[in-house]
């Protein structure tokens, strides 16, 4: 089974490195790794070709954004299961791949997610926040809930049945995708209880307050497009007691490795 994982940056130079690194490190090789840069203009290529050992399949021009870039990704895969690792993201640890593949043995099974934990953007070996999901249930979207997009995996015949990321939405792509998939196409999924994916605190969802209000308002009418039933009261109530209490706990086993 080939696992396709999609980076897609612009101007990492500061964080690529780790993110190529903690690929190089998979115990499961039978994967590929696919780099979309939006034309950086810091060192970001030079970074890429300097990391010894690390292959991938690099496509260096402008876009429209992160979801057209992930789109292009999506384009170019050639393998069974799709995932996405952010340029300032990296792998929680060697055998993230490889529970993927295990868990992919199940023929019938067509996507799956798992915890997330957001580290300080100074010392990542610092959590700050842990996003610790839990099994989907239908209608769970229309509370506010969503799968870390980060570690959600999805077989390459799910994105040619259904389409990729809607370019319509700027900073929420991931939710209406996800959302329409699960809530509305209703593939199957399973959820994996563990640590896939460490992020870096100031992407560019939660860069400004700007941002963060943007990205709610994106959501909402994500909500309303696919028609799922709820208030907006409802369902920012929800979506607030989610976002505090990733404050509150803490992963099971923390990763302390340096990775610097």
């Amino acid at each position: 089974m080939k696992i396709s994982v999609i980076t897609v940056c612009f101007n990492a130079a500061s964080t690529i490195a780790d993110t190529l690194r903690s690929v190089l490190q998979q115990t499961y090789r039978e994967f590929e790794h696919i780099i979309i840069d939006g034309s950086s203009t810091d060192n970001t290529l030079e970074i890429i070709a300097s990391v010894e050992g690390h292959t991938c399949r690099l496509v260096c021009e402008p876009d429209r954004g992160i979801y057209d870039a992930m789109n292009k990704g999506i384009a170019l895969a050639t393998g069974d299961i799709v995932g996405f690792l952010n340029a300032d993201d990296f792998y929680a640890g060697s055998d993230v791949l490889s529970t993927i593949a295990t868990v992919f043995a199940d023929q019938f099974l067509d996507s799956c997610y798992g915890d997330l934990c957001y580290v300080s953007q100074k010392n990542a070996i610092k959590t700050v926040r842990y996003w610790r999901s839990e099994d989907f249930r239908p209608g769970a979207f229309s509370r506010s809930w969503c799968p870390p997009h980060p570690t959600f995996y999805v077989r390459r015949s799910i994105y040619n049945r259904h389409g990729g990321f809607d370019l319509s939405y700027k900073i929420a792509a991931d939710f209406e995708l996800m959302a329409r998939y699960l809530e509305r196409k209703k593939i199957s999924t399973i959820y994996v209880p563990k640590v896939l994916v460490k992020m870096r605190l100031g992407g560019t969802t939660n860069r400004s307050f700007k941002n963060v209000l943007h990205q709610n308002q994106e959501i909402w009418r994500a909500v309303q497009d696919l028609k799922l039933k709820t208030s907006l009261f409802k369902f920012f109530v929800f979506k607030l007691f989610w976002k505090i209490s990733q404050f509150f706990k803490h992963p099971k086993h923390e990763d302390t490795g340096d990775r610097r």
